[in-house]
């Protein structure tokens, strides 16, 4: 099993506990999970095209809609 890490992913003070893994305990899987639900992590890449053209036409019609009233 070489090149397997030996230490948790996230402190890399304590080795990984296998009931944890890759991480070394409880605390520290929350914690990177935590990053992730904040948006500290992301992944790298362009955005989706199907998304590009939906930003602006939610705004586009709350305007219309506000004229309306």
């Amino acid at each position: 099993m070489a090149g397997l890490p030996t230490a948790c992913v996230l402190c890399r003070a304590r080795p990984i506990a296998p009931e944890w893994r890759p991480f070394c305990s409880e605390r520290c899987k929350l914690q990177d999970l935590a990053r992730w639900a904040d948006g500290s992590y992301a992944l790298a890449g362009d955005k989706p095209a199907e998304l590009e053209g939906e930003e602006g036409e939610g705004e586009e019609v709350a305007g219309e809609g506000e004229h309306d009233k």
